[in-house]
């Protein structure tokens, strides 16, 4: 019997119904899977390839032969959007067959829940943070509610990989497994994972089931990809290359490459060629760069090799795919105008990296559309905004009528379904191959490409600025992020070996306030044994609750048992119980009666503020009740909601060090990003930037370019202030995390390498990389842990010390010269 044939009728009406000709081939392979093992299963594929619907076609025909006698099937998703999404594309599946889908988050009616507790049946769709309030309040409904659970599926599965609330939904998982009775499978979906291996286990963790991935040929993807660089002041990259060499290059002499990845033919002279002619006279520099977009089209050879990169990229001529539609104010920031003249009659997404990034580029693409007398067509989408703005600009986005620019966080970069997209733009480089990757995959469904532009802002370089400081650093880390995947689909591995101590606390108080009195040894039982918690010791757990007790957060009854106690009760009663990422002390802002979201730091009445993409000036803020009450007016202002800190992997830094060594050129990139990487590569050729890791800028000052990521950067700059600083004589460093650092230093070169390296590679306790007196602080309940385990878990668990101790003994291998 086919696939086909094994699903229920009503699903195969739904086949027919929607006019597919076949099933794709992951949803082949995930029925194999889900029919014929007891196994659990992980889906990994390219956005948009029918994931949802291939884990759920198995279900459902399953539920419809053998229909579950409470909850069958328990999806969880990150974003309570993207549950919103999938609760309307899955009802109406299921109508025909009787099979109800629930919803269950903040924003559901209270009559919807109630429904569901009188009557346990069918999907319950839920985010982790409505889970745990589930857990908490229904303590004593949950058998009846999850005593036949079969399935729990978790969608976006890479989303919750690097952090606490990825820890979080396992734990749930098992919790509800436990006090329900059950051990269902467990299906991730996910399309972007570094190691699925790895994400299995970790996936199976505790079920004592193994874990299928299935493996089948997708279809070969075509990309449309662009690449630009704009200096928010001043003249572009190209002028000045222009000014360097005497010759005026004008607007429009070279053509800008954009890509439909099939097949690279020979585009512009590689950017080593470029290079060579910069020796020329300054006639022919400019003469050659002028040429370089123009012989892309006029080449018909084929110089690449047969083992072809997994994405590979021919150019395109820029007014094929990049006609600007509109035209920007006059003195517009020129990154900004670009996307403004290149976003009217489409339907598009501009992510950015911040939410205070997003209010800035919303607020003036609108006053953009007040200069040229022309409709708002923008719309702004993050997390901070209330939920009904946020539904507000996805039902917008859905609208085919309509083309509307989404300026946008994170909150769009999974699979919520906001339309036919045509094209998304990304300004700056994204942190992750992974985020690339989901953003660039929100266009290209319903049968079109894939397009993403990118658009790298960058600062005029002070005249007396630093050399590390004259490089675009975010140009080489965008094109670092697409080439590791289109040579190497790589994607970064998920960090699964932390010592997450804050959310040992967090599962420590839910548990203790959901089940009652426990004693020491049965609290231990339920917690220790949770598979997220397997490096936590019983000594780590012990130095905790004796703590929690001195601090009234646990309190021990006279039976020795333990339960919440009366400081705890204000952590576990509140609302933010629920999460356990990191969140700052929000007001709500309102309008007259609208609800516009939250903000951090509000400023006195008087002042102004930016959300919701328009300026509001502030007429009151109660403090006690954390409300700001706010008129609309015209202006820009600033907006912050919080940091937001990224996470860069060492492999990128290296793929980027790559980038300006490399002699090639790629065919993504435009004009200005060009001329802009030519200035780069001139410059780390004649510095040396790449060749060795320590540059003397003059003097006794240093720039130190380690080329390592986030956590393996910290672990360097602690070693050098901790334990190499006195011998090496060095003062005032100053990192520019995770690029490069500077400082003054009395040693010399080869002294540098020595000392490092011989307190890199001795055996040192890892807690020694942490400052006297420093407890720092990372994530949402470290502040009410005991020190000694915050300083424990970040020097164990936070610090990469490995990967900066291999490096280190490389530069003493290969630089660093014999000691006498």
């Amino acid at each position: 019997m086919n696939v086909f044939d094994r699903y229920a009728p009503f699903v195969q009406d739904f086949i027919y119904g929607h006019g597919w000709e076949n099933l794709r081939s992951i949803q082949v392979a995930a029925a194999d899977a889900i029919f014929n093992t007891d196994e659990n299963v992980l889906l990994t594929a390219q956005t948009a390839s029918g994931k949802t619907e291939a884990a759920f076609f198995p279900i459902l025909t399953l539920f419809w032969e053998n229909p579950p006698a409470s909850v069958g099937a328990l999806y969880i998703g990150p974003l309570k959007a993207l549950i919103n999404d999938q609760f309307y594309r899955l009802n109406g599946l299921c109508e025909e067959a009787d099979i109800p889908v629930w919803h269950w988050h903040g924003d559901v009616a209270s009559s919807h829940k109630r429904k569901l507790l009188k009557q346990p049946s069918g999907i319950l769709q839920i985010t982790p943070e409505s889970l745990e309030a589930l857990l908490l309040h229904k303590h004593s409904a949950i058998g009846r509610l999850f005593g036949d659970l079969r399935f729990v599926v978790i969608d976006e599965v890479h989303s919750l990989l690097r952090g606490d609330r990825g820890g979080q939904t396992l734990c749930l998982i098992e919790r509800l497994s436990r006090m329900a009775g059950v051990n269902p499978r467990r299906i991730g979906l996910s399309a972007t994972i570094g190691d699925p291996e790895r994400t299995g286990e970790f996936l199976s963790a505790g079920t004592g089931r193994g874990c299928i991935i299935p493996r089948f040929d997708e279809p070969r993807r075509t990309w449309r990809l662009s690449m630009e660089h704009f200096y928010i002041t001043g003249p572009q990259a190209t002028e000045r290359v222009a000014q360097a060499t005497g010759t005026t290059v004008t607007a429009g002499t070279v053509e800008a490459e954009v890509v439909s990845c099939e097949r690279i033919g020979p585009a512009a002279p590689t950017l080593d060629e470029l290079l060579e002619r910069a020796d020329s006279t300054p006639g022919d520099r400019a003469l050659a760069l002028a040429k370089a977009g123009h012989r892309a089209s006029d080449s018909s050879e084929d110089p690449t090799p047969a083992d072809e990169p997994e994405v590979s990229i021919p150019p395109v001529a820029e007014t094929e795919l990049m006609t600007a539609t509109d035209t920007a104010p006059r003195d517009a920031d020129p990154g900004l105008g670009y996307i403004f003249e290149h976003t009217r009659g489409r339907k598009c997404l501009v992510f950015v990296n911040s939410r205070e990034e997003a209010e800035a580029v919303c607020t003036v693409l609108r006053q953009y559309c007040e200069a040229n007398r022309e409709p708002d067509r923008f719309l702004i989408h993050h997390g901070n905004l209330s939920a009904s703005y946020r539904e507000t600009a996805e039902e917008l986005m859905r609208d085919e009528e309509q083309a509307l620019t989404t300026v946008t966080t994170a909150t769009l970069e999974l699979g919520i379904d906001i339309g036919r997209l045509e094209r998304a733009f990304q300004i700056d480089a994204p942190f992750t191959v992974s985020s690339f990757l989901q953003r660039m995959g929100r266009t290209g469904r319903r049968d079109l490409p894939p397009e993403m532009h990118f658009v790298m802002r960058e600062e005029q370089p002070e005249p007396r600025a630093m050399l590390p400081e004259t490089i675009p650093w975010k140009l080489l880390q965008g094109i670092s992020l697409v080439q590791l995947y289109r040579e190497d689909k790589w994607v970064e591995p998920p960090r699964l070996d932390r010592l997450p101590y804050s959310l040992l606390y967090h599962q420590v108080m839910a548990t203790l306030a959901s089940c009652g009195e426990l004693t020491p040894a049965e609290l231990a039982g339920r917690v220790l044994t949770l598979s997220y918690f397997h490096r936590v010791s019983a000594d780590d757990l012990r130095v905790l609750l004796r703590h929690l007790i001195e601090i009234d957060h646990v309190e021990q009854t006279e039976a020795g048992g333990l339960i919440v106690g009366i400081a705890g009760e204000r952590v576990t009663n509140s609302f933010k119980f629920y999460a356990v990422f990191q969140e700052n002390e929000e007001f709500t802002v309102r309008s007259e009666s609208a609800e516009l979201g939250t903000i951090v730091n509000p400023p006195p009445a008087g002042e102004r503020i930016a959300i919701a993409g328009h300026c509001w000036i502030v007429e009151e803020v109660d403090w006690k009740r954390h409300l700001v009450y706010c008129t609309q007016v015209k202006g820009r202002v600033p907006a912050y909601f919080g940091d937001c800190p990224g996470d860069i992997d060492t492999r990128v830094l290296e793929r980027m060090r790559q980038v300006l060594t490399e002699r090639c050129d790629y065919p993504y990139l435009m004009v200005n990003a060009r001329a802009r990487l030519l200035q780069a590569r001139h410059v780390a050729a004649n510095a040396h930037l790449t060749e060795r890791p320590l540059i003397n800028l003059g003097g006794d000052t240093w720039a130190l370019l380690p080329w390592l990521g986030s956590y393996a950067f910290l672990a360097l700059e602690r070693l050098l202030k901790i334990k190499c600083a006195g011998e090496l004589g060095l003062k005032g460093l100053d990192p520019s995390r995770p690029y490069f650092m500077q400082f003054r230093m009395k040693a010399d070169e080869d002294t540098f390498y020595q000392v490092v390296a011989a307190e890199a590679e001795a055996d040192f306790d890892p807690i020694e990389l942490v400052y006297p007196g420093e407890v720092p602080y990372f994530d949402k309940y470290d502040e009410l842990l005991p020190a000694e385990l915050v300083r424990k878990g970040f020097a164990e668990g936070v610090l990469d010390i490995s990967g900066m101790r291999a490096r280190v003994l490389e530069w003493r291998d290969r630089w660093g010269r014999a000691p006498l």
